[in-house]
């Protein structure tokens, strides 16, 4: 099955991510657009003592993308906190520590039906992005190479979510042999484990 790897993490037994937490401008304006746009079941709701919520939604699989609302909250950052522009249209540089994206995984049989869905939705959303191992990284067109699909949108809020359909299996010899940067850009070696 595509995007289904066994490897083993000998210190802790994940079962997955359970939630992210974003934070909202307006919650009742996300809570229409995951609900209405994307169908996302909102699964909890809580009230926070002093002002604020949180609320959660189910992304399937057990896991859920949650979102606090606060009164207070300093107004995003594009560029800064979050991507400045969806992959292919510009920058997609963000500040350390930032929450870059959120992609949201579906099957690649139902990949292409699923962007012209969010199309008629009126979602604006990018060029699809056939990402493969090139020196470019991304294929005009699916081939052998391709390991993911993928397509990018907004939410209200400015935060840049991605439909990603994995088309092949990762974690073989070839898929890990780039050697992870310093703050320097130098290139370190990895002990083995």
């Amino acid at each position: 099955m595509p995007g289904s790897w066994t490897t083993e993490n000998t210190e802790f037994d994940f079962g997955g991510i359970n939630h992210l937490a974003l934070v909202s401008s307006d919650m009742a304006r996300t809570v229409d657009f995951y609900t209405n746009v994307l169908g996302m079941p909102l699964i909890k709701t809580l009230e926070i003592p002093g002002g604020g919520q949180h609320f959660f939604f189910d992304v399937g699989n057990g896991t859920s993308l949650a979102f606090f609302w606060f009164a207070d909250a300093p107004p995003k950052a594009p560029g800064i906190a979050a991507a400045g522009h969806m992959p292919g249209q510009g920058g997609i540089v963000s500040a350390h520590g930032s929450m870059n994206h959120v992609a949201f995984d579906v099957a690649p049989e139902n990949f292409d039906a699923y962007v012209e869905r969010l199309k008629e939705k009126g979602v604006e959303v990018s060029a699809v992005l056939n990402h493969d191992n090139s020196e470019r990284t991304i294929s005009a067109e699916v081939t052998d190479d391709v390991f993911v699909r993928s397509v990018y949108f907004w939410d209200p809020d400015g935060v840049l979510l991605e439909f990603a359909a994995w088309t092949s299996a990762l974690g073989g010899p070839d898929d890990v042999k780039h050697e992870p940067a310093d703050a320097h850009g130098n290139r370190l070696a990895r002990s083995a484990t």
